[in-house]
């Protein structure tokens, strides 16, 4: 019989850029893979912001550096990518997970750069953040790309078309990726968080967020970030090695519900 290997969820030492990781679903992600002993390069536009990350991962005594880093500007997404794989000595880790939302109209006069924003950002980026990565992932032991899309990129809400678009562009950019990457041991996976309680929905009122999770999902509440942070964290375990084209909603059951 075939001998069942050893593998597991630790991630010693594994060279590791998470976006959008100053709050929320990132902020939770980067805590849990430093935890699991990844290295992490903690990544967003505010310095104080990832700081204040870095110092709570670091005071628990796990490794963790504050990279500020605008996902936009892709200048900036190469210098980090070298800058994070010189410092660790690996990159193996990359969560694509920075990201934006805001409703708009179709036929809404600053359309077309609310629609250039949305892609730049929740699409655009993606691509070219695991471009620059992908010599250092080539690599790695264990190379893992996760993701973050949304419920969004699998159905609709009214006026988040442009938002809709680069989820479900985020989706099929997973799947090709997994493919394309397949040969080289890198798994690309794809993470569709419902109803979460991030800065994104801190504005939504509570009775707001209770009707809809009462209405829409199977859990009838709204998810916590660790909650998202754990599927993402288990999909870059060496555990997970056969596991890549993968496209998981974290929704509380939002996409399984009919009524």
């Amino acid at each position: 019989m075939r001998a069942i290997p050893e593998i597991g969820a630790r991630l010693d030492g594994a060279g590791t850029i998470v976006t959008g990781a100053a709050s929320g679903m990132g902020r939770a992600t980067a805590i849990l893979l430093a935890r699991a002993g990844a290295r992490v390069a903690v990544t967003d536009v505010r310095l104080e912001a990832v700081q204040a990350v870095v110092d709570e991962i670091t005071g628990e005594g796990l490794h963790a550096v504050a990279k500020v880093l605008d996902v936009g500007d892709h200048a900036q997404i190469r210098s980090v990518v070298e800058d994070v794989a010189d410092t660790f000595g690996d990159l193996s880790i990359i969560v694509n997970n920075a990201g934006i939302s805001a409703n708009r109209p179709i036929d809404d006069a600053d359309y077309d750069d609310h629609w250039d924003r949305h892609l730049a950002i929740l699409l655009t980026a993606h691509q070219r953040l695991i471009r620059a990565a992908l010599p250092h992932l080539r690599k790695a032991a264990n190379p893992r790309i996760v993701n973050i899309a949304s419920t969004e990129g699998l159905g609709a809400t009214a006026g988040f078309s442009a938002y809709s678009a680069a989820k479900a562009g985020v989706i099929g950019l997973t799947r090709s990726l997994a493919v394309e990457l397949g040969k080289s041991g890198i798994t690309v996976n794809c993470i569709c968080p419902g109803p979460v309680e991030t800065g994104m929905t801190h504005a939504i009122p509570d009775e707001a967020k209770q009707v809809y999770a009462a209405r829409r999902t199977a859990l009838r509440r709204y998810g916590m970030p660790e909650e998202v942070a754990f599927m993402t964290a288990s999909l870059c375990a060496p555990a997970a090695s056969f596991v890549t084209g993968a496209i998981i909603p974290v929704d509380g059951g939002l996409m399984a519900r009919n009524a």
